[in-house]
């Protein structure tokens, strides 16, 4: 085994893990997480939370087998994605402050893995197709597939909440 191998079966398992860490969380608390889904502007939140649940986990565990690599990669840069544009970007960079620090961190860190390839220890070496596409196709297909969903999941389901009034007279 090669270095680099090394290198591509650590970013899937640690992308991967954390997307499934993400999932099981959703999962495990969907009516609380359609709940907030509502809050911050989503329609039908309860399919929301349930899809957020189930594509997290499957793009963590499809990452860690090395699976439809850049079909789980785009996966995580869609949601990671919609989550930037939802509460994250409005907050600023830092994480500290709930900015999009973390979530455009694990989007390129997605992009590269795709680039790279899965590895020699994983399901897409097993099948035989983890060079049928180039490395530059690869990550155009994550970013771009994943960025066009999230897109569409933005169009269609979510809209922006009004801000709250505020209780301050205004100056005349």
């Amino acid at each position: 085994m090669k270095g680099i191998d090394v290198a591509r079966l650590g970013l899937r398992v640690t992308i991967g893990a954390t997307m499934i860490a993400h999932g099981v969380r959703h999962g495990r608390t969907l009516d609380g997480t359609a709940r907030w889904f509502g809050s911050i502007g989503f329609k039908q939140p309860k399919l929301q939370a349930a899809a957020s649940a189930a594509v997290e986990t499957g793009a963590g565990v499809a990452l860690i087998a090395g699976a439809g690599t850049p079909l789980a990669a785009s996966a995580v840069v869609g949601t990671l994605a919609v989550a930037a544009r939802t509460v994250h970007v409005p907050n600023g960079f830092f994480i500290t402050k709930e900015g999009y620090e973390y979530v455009m961190n694990l989007s390129v860190a997605s992009v590269a893995l795709a680039a790279l390839g899965p590895g020699d220890l994983s399901v897409d070496r097993l099948l035989g197709i983890h060079e049928k596409l180039t490395p530059a196709s690869r990550a155009a297909l994550a970013a771009g597939l994943g960025l066009g969903a999230a897109a569409l999941q933005l169009a269609v389901f979510w809209r922006a909440p009004e801000p709250e009034p505020s209780e301050e007279p205004e100056a005349s």
